[in-house]
């Protein structure tokens, strides 16, 4: 095993995302340590698709990952308050028309 950027042995994490049979859209299945992306691959794939359960793998580099933080869920999932013209209210049915 050679070692990892940071000389102890320990490759970088790749996260995996399986796709299943039927175009489903891919799920995160886990986690695996490879030194590239080609072999990270190859440890998703014996890892995660045993028993023919995927159609295609992603692999992504944990540190590509971008989230929002828990603590701001509030502020960023909330809508938006001061653009009225997001809400259905907004709109006026036209006369002619019929509501259901």
């Amino acid at each position: 095993m050679s070692t990892g950027p940071n000389g102890v042995g320990e490759w970088p994490l790749w996260e995996v995302f399986t796709q299943a049979p039927g175009g489903k859209p891919h799920e995160h299945a886990g986690s695996v340590h490879a030194p590239d992306a080609e072999i990270a691959l190859q440890n998703a794939r014996d890892v995660y698709t045993r028993r023919g359960e995927a159609v295609s793998l992603w692999v992504v580099p944990s540190g590509a990952i971008v989230a929002s933080a828990p603590g701001d869920a509030g502020p960023f999932f909330d809508p938006g308050n001061d653009k009225p013209y997001r809400h259905p209210q907004f709109y006026k049915t036209p006369r002619g028309v019929k509501v259901f």
